[in-house]
């Protein structure tokens, strides 16, 4: 098979499309015509996908001095919570940064979980804010 061949013409006859859509038959689908509904993505590219998402939030956090003067530990929380916020959903916890760049981890901690946030994922706010507050984790 002429690879080279049907993938220009796959790209073409397809097109891209970056975001979830529905295709003419009511499927959901994503980039080049991949069939989510019946397809999905394998467990290969859900590692790529959430690699880039991990470096997409550690470039905006990078760009914040409060981050940056954080041990490795404290940082995977505060990226952790990036990922499930987003950059500026983040960036609202202004009490909580304070505490930060004063290295008041315990205030750090309760501000983490007085928050809508909180509320809505639970454990994994109760998790992130103990490992804040001691600055270790278990593995």
């Amino acid at each position: 098979m002429d690879r080279t061949l049907l993938k220009s013409q796959l790209e073409r006859h397809e097109g891209l499309r970056l975001k979830p859509y529905r295709d003419t038959v009511g499927k959901l689908t994503v980039g080049y015509g991949r069939n989510l509904d019946d397809v999905g993505i394998t467990p290969e590219e859900a590692e790529l996908m959430l690699d880039n998402d991990i470096d997409a939030a550690e470039k905006h956090l990078l760009t914040v001095d409060e981050y940056n003067g954080l041990d490795p530990i404290r940082q995977a929380v505060i990226c952790n919570m990036c990922f499930n916020l987003g950059f500026y959903g983040l960036m609202a916890f202004r009490k909580m940064w304070k505490a930060i760049a004063r290295k008041d981890y315990t205030e750090a901690s309760k501000q983490m979980l007085d928050s809508r946030w909180a509320r809505q994922v639970g454990y994994r706010a109760q998790e992130l804010a103990e490992i804040m507050r001691t600055g270790e984790v278990e593995r």
